[in-house]
């Protein structure tokens, strides 16, 4: 059977069950012989909700739309209006993507990155202001409300269907990959020294090693592997601080504004990369007024390959993970990242000293750089770029991401990161889930004239620096 016939089986089995509960109410495990105390049941919840929604003001669109800035945020998730100005600074995702949907329907997304939605409904409920007018849509006027509820649709569907149930076994086997890279690179230095054709050898082992980690961190970071959040909390920290040597939380904050407004500019921090290279066409202006131009900003698409593909991990992310942990005072990730230092010197110092295993740290992650650089930026820098136009989700996500076509070996080189537009439509959903769902979604941006755009690995690698969002002009 399809997955697709599964889903409608299980949609049909779900109907027929919401209808069979209608029918039956228990109480103390026995069934009621009539309706009444079902009845009174009712009447009492429609008063109590009637009692709430009297009591709360209602906005229009254009009321809430008014308060966006940073100092006053106002948010909508499902019909109802929530203030989260003081909130924001507490929030544990960073505060500023609540002010990239500052005055905005933030219903989708809210679904999209929070896991134990009973937990965070309980930190909405003292910053509930309101709901939305009777006579107001669900959405913004500007979106389309036929498209966002099919969205939603799929999304239940999904959920219904067990897809976002996270396989134990799937994650751990690429634990063990990871550490059994590094145990055979020290095995290997131990039995036939420190040379330097065995150097090469065991630095490609610790580079598959890391670029491997930045995966498997990469899915932690976004979904719950264990029930338990505190464990799957002390996963992160183990695998990106203390097998990379990079600030969870830093990761953290960056990613999840990239998530939830892809390619816009200024609020996707990963196409932020001024002054040394300028993406679209906002970025040059932005400079251009400054008279800012430090580089020949013409050539920047072939400069990536000399500077942004050598110099991504050794160089950008880890002065930045630093500087922020510094600046913040992440004392934890302090420790944890300091534990990865302290093992590669106990490991390795003894056959390379001090110095040279700071030179090994920094070729393996020279070595790795490339490798991310390529599997990050295919499936973005090609892609519309573009300011704040308040789009809705499935289309803010698609009109930004690509896919990478399917096989072994792409599925493994890209940690699975070549199903890009179905990981940034459900971003909590575990990766080993992505290709069942992908029919679906690709028929979902037909019906509605959305691009699916699927390509070969290697001419996704072209279109990195092929592409047009590199700035070619820069305004004097």
């Amino acid at each position: 059977m399809k997955f697709e016939e599964k889903l409608e089986d299980k949609g049909r089995l779900a109907g027929r069950s919401q209808l069979h509960l209608g029918e039956m109410h228990q109480a103390n495990g026995k069934p009621i012989a009539n309706g009444k105390t079902d009845t009174y049941e009712k009447q009492a919840a429609n008063g109590k909700s009637n009692l709430l929604r009297k009591s709360l003001n209602t906005y229009t669109w254009q009321e809430i739309q008014r308060h966006n800035q940073e100092t006053d945020q106002w948010l909508v998730i499902n019909r109802k209006v929530y203030n989260v100005t003081d909130w924001a600074k507490r929030h544990p995702g960073g505060h500023r993507v609540l002010n990239h949907y500052a005055g905005e329907d933030a219903t989708d997304a809210f679904r999209a990155m929070h896991l134990e939605l009973d937990v965070v409904k309980l930190y909405l409920k003292p910053l509930l202001i309101g709901e939305l007018a009777p006579g107001e849509p669900n959405q913004e006027r500007n979106k389309n409300s036929q498209l966002v509820e099919d969205f939603q649709e799929l999304r239940r569907t999904l959920e219904a269907s067990d897809m976002f149930s996270a396989n134990l076994c799937f994650f751990f086997l690429h634990l063990a990959q990871i550490l059994i890279l590094e145990v055979l690179a020290w095995l290997i230095l131990c039995h036939f020294g420190s040379g330097w054709t065995v150097t090469l050898f065991i630095s490609f082992l610790l580079t598959v090693s890391q670029a491997q980690s930045s995966f498997l961190q990469h899915d932690i970071g976004h979904l719950s592997i264990f029930k338990k959040s505190k464990w799957n909390h002390l996963m992160h920290k183990f695998v990106m601080c203390h097998l990379k040597g990079l600030s969870a939380n830093w990761w953290n904050y960056r990613h999840f504004q990239h998530h939830v407004k892809p390619n816009i500019y200024p609020k996707d921090p990963d196409i932020d990369m001024g002054p040394l290279f300028l993406l679209g066409d906002s970025q040059p202006v932005k400079y251009g007024k400054k008279k800012i131009k430090y580089i020949d900003y013409e050539k920047q698409h072939l400069y990536f390959y000399l500077v942004g593909l050598p110099l991504l991990m050794p160089v950008y992310f880890n002065l930045q993970s630093m500087q922020v942990m510094y600046l913040r005072r992440y004392w934890v990730d302090i420790a944890w990242v300091s534990s990865f230092y302290i093992r590669y010197f106990i490991t390795f110092g003894p056959f390379y000293g001090i110095f040279g295993t700071v030179l090994l740290i920094y070729l393996v992650k020279f070595l790795e750089s490339p490798w991310i650089a390529y599997v990050t930026q295919m499936s973005h820098i090609p892609m519309k770029m573009s300011k704040e136009e308040n789009r809705d989700w499935l289309s803010t996500q698609v009109l930004a991401t690509c896919n990478i076509e399917q096989s072994f070996f792409n599925d493994w080189f890209t940690g699975h990161l070549n199903f890009q537009i179905e990981h940034h439509l459900f971003p909590t959903m575990p990766r080993h889930n992505y290709h069942k769902v992908a029919p679906l979604v690709r028929s979902l941006c037909a019906k509605h004239g959305l691009q699916y755009v699927n390509k070969p690995m290697l001419k996704a690698f072209g279109d990195i620096v092929s592409g047009t969002q590199w700035t070619k002009h820069y305004p004097e």
